[in-house]
């Protein structure tokens, strides 16, 4: 075998070395919680991952198509806190006629409720986001969280979407404004920015940004006519700076409120949405995550 040869075949070994921990990477806890809920997810950070979109649903905001990666993609994640059990939170995707069912599923089944809310103005149909607490072994919070998901996204009556445009909004340009990168999910370019920043514990359990603390800006649309949603995690002493900058931009402040109960240090959520050129868009998005993590301004 030649020197290329060789060097070619100790390539394939360590990607299939490689390939074959990763696929490792996930406890068998963990596999056997999407293996019960009938859901695909993945493991970083020490964090599972539910995945749960709304694709069933065909969403228009002011009249315009709002693909399910635009801000429909519900979640639930776990991760291990003190003495071996898990905390779970997560982001449910709703519509109005499945707010109580699901709701009334969850605390029946010992689950808690820690925020029910809106992220957009204009859209059809209605769609409600509701925030989900629970701790107990992996399996058994899988349990209990299944009667709601069961509940969620029945098949759509009407006829399936057309396939979606290719992306026309550039990326890059868009993370480069923010100073931060994002990634590409069918029409949509999404940027993720976790708070390091704030030291977050619940039971023992870190929560991170894959835990839901975190801020995010999706784009759709052209260059020329896009439009923004997002979430911006703040402390209490960052809320009112990044309204007047949002506000400032011309960007709509759709909620204010909390996603969590019982944690260290409070932390308020606030969604946004926009439209216009994309890069006006993407500098709103700049000027308040420019006040994330900066000193609190002097008290008058």
């Amino acid at each position: 075998m030649t020197a290329l040869g060789r060097m070619a075949a100790a390539c394939f070994v360590a990607l299939a070395v490689t390939g074959t921990a990763a696929a490792q990477d996930m406890p068998p806890a963990y596999a056997s919680v999407l293996t019960a809920l009938g859901r695909s997810g993945d493991f970083k950070d020490g964090v599972l991952k539910v995945n749960i979109p709304r694709g069933d649903l065909h969403v228009t905001i002011a009249g315009r198509p709002a693909p399910t990666p635009f801000g429909f993609g519900g979640w639930l994640a776990m991760t291990q806190g003190d003495g071996g059990h898990e905390v779970m939170m997560g982001d449910l995707v709703l519509t109005e006629d499945e707010v109580s069912p699901v709701m009334s599923a969850l605390l029946e089944n010992g689950l808690e409720v820690t925020a029910v809310h809106n992220h957009f103005f204009w859209e059809q149909p209605r769609i409600f986001y509701m925030h989900v607490h629970g701790m107990g072994d992996a399996a058994d919070l899988a349990r209990r969280a299944a009667p709601a998901l069961r509940l969620i996204g029945k098949p759509a009556a009407a006829a399936p979407p057309a396939p979606a445009a290719p992306p026309t909004i550039d990326g890059a340009a868009l993370a480069a404004i923010v100073g931060h990168p994002g990634e590409q999910n069918g029409p949509v370019y999404k940027i993720t920015i976790g708070r390091p920043d704030i030291a977050m514990r619940e039971h023992g359990a870190a929560i991170n940004a894959r835990m839901g603390l975190n801020t995010w800006a999706a784009f759709a649309g052209t260059d020329a006519d896009a439009m923004v949603a997002g979430d911006v995690a703040m402390l209490e002493s960052e809320v009112t700076p990044v309204v007047k900058a949002l506000r400032a931009a011309g960007l709509h402040v759709v909620a204010l409120h909390h996603h969590m109960i019982g944690v260290q240090p409070a932390v308020i959520f606030l969604h946004y949405f926009g439209t216009g050129p994309a890069d006006r868009l993407a500098r709103g998005v700049r000027a308040a995550v420019d006040l994330l993590g900066a000193p609190a301004p002097p008290k008058p």
